[in-house]
């Protein structure tokens, strides 16, 4: 700050002139007696603006309390150190003052620097911890709020099926059965968009050596034990030992026979192989039926896309999304070709992950 000479201020000095922060002087009253033009940056206003005013005048109403108490301490001589307020803009905006201020004879001397940037910073960031934990909530409400009762009903239709039933009551529960698990398959798939979208990843837990061949086949079989009229092809020559996690591969190969049951043609078979390339393990899923349209190929990997693909589609849209997340977390890849004959997904995963 300047020299104080004979009760005035020297304001020609290089550090009144040119520091960024805004430096003042207080009289006993808590009136500005000088400013430096630091001042006009931060907050627009000229010495004319402040000097001869109250320093509460500029001050956000929900800060005075704390500045009241504050300049009542400096005035029993304790200094002021990295104390905060609200400051009133020339234009009526508010900016976040980091204030120093000792008090010397019947004056105060203050600095102050802007924060309003890093206070800004820290909101955001709050904003984020507050979106975590609300994340946290909302996976955990699906994972166990929901699940726990949909077992309980599932645990009682399975106790009924046991029991003795018409031909029209056993086909009721069994109906309700399939819905419950519907729904299961409805709550994991928003589970995973969650933890992808908001969480970065859908967790991956990689088997050193897995067998994948027992995974495809009970995948084909419940394929089958859902949709009886449709024909599927499996045709499989791979070496049967690599690095994946085999309940996320089933999940994805699932996704994608369920796809192709949905678009393909309900006359035509969908062909199923799975073979070595290389290094890699392919897997390609492949169904007769219109050509998907170039715009849809072009989203059927984006979350909710399923009514730019075909209205008709069970599901939120999230299956695609979720296998390609899959692949992704393994390293992989997928990928789809369309065109007036056959939809054909492709799955490339390296045989070693690392």
């Amino acid at each position: 700050m300047g020299k104080l000479v004979g009760g005035q201020i020297d304001k020609e000095s290089l550090t009144w002139r040119v520091t960024p922060d805004l430096l003042g002087i207080l009289d006993k009253t808590g009136v500005f007696t000088h400013t430096n033009p630091a001042w006009f940056k931060t907050l627009g206003r000229l010495p004319e603006d402040i000097e001869s005013r109250l320093f509460f005048d500029f001050i956000h109403p929900d800060d005075i309390p704390k500045a009241e108490q504050a300049f009542v301490d400096i005035q029993n001589g304790m200094p002021i150190l990295q104390f905060e307020n609200r400051y009133r803009h020339k234009d009526g905006s508010y900016r976040w003052l980091s204030w120093n201020a000792v008090p010397e004879d019947d004056l105060f001397f203050c600095n102050a620097r802007d924060i309003t940037t890093s206070k800004e910073n820290e909101a955001r960031l709050k904003t984020k911890d507050d979106e975590a934990r609300l994340r946290e909530q909302f996976i955990a409400v699906l994972g166990h709020d929901l699940r726990t009762p949909l077992a309980a009903v599932s645990g009682a239709i399975w106790s009924a099926l046991r029991q003795e039933q018409t031909d029209k009551s056993r086909k009721l529960l069994m109906t309700t059965e399939a819905s419950l698990n519907r729904m299961s398959e409805l709550i994991s798939n928003v589970m995973d968009f969650a933890r992808a979208r908001l969480g970065g990843d859908i967790g991956i837990e990689v088997k050193e050596i897995a067998s994948l061949t027992p995974v495809l086949e009970q995948v084909v079989q419940e394929i089958r034990l859902s949709h009886p009229g449709v024909i599927l092809i499996e045709d499989y020559h791979f070496s049967d030992q690599l690095e994946c996690d085999t309940d996320r591969i089933g999940q994805l190969f699932s996704n994608l026979l369920s796809n192709a049951v949905f678009h393909g043609d309900q006359y035509e078979p969908i062909r199923i192989r799975a073979y070595d390339d290389g290094q890699d393990f392919v897997l390609t899923v492949t169904n007769f039926g219109k050509q998907i349209p170039a715009p849809a190929q072009e989203k059927m990997f984006e979350p909710f896309s399923r009514a730019e693909v075909q209205k008709s589609q069970n599901g939120l849209g999230l299956g695609l999304f979720i296998a390609k997340q899959i692949a992704l977390e393994h390293g992989g890849t997928l990928t789809a070709s369309s065109d007036e004959i056959e939809t054909t997904f492709s799955l490339t995963l390296p045989r070693r992950m690392h």
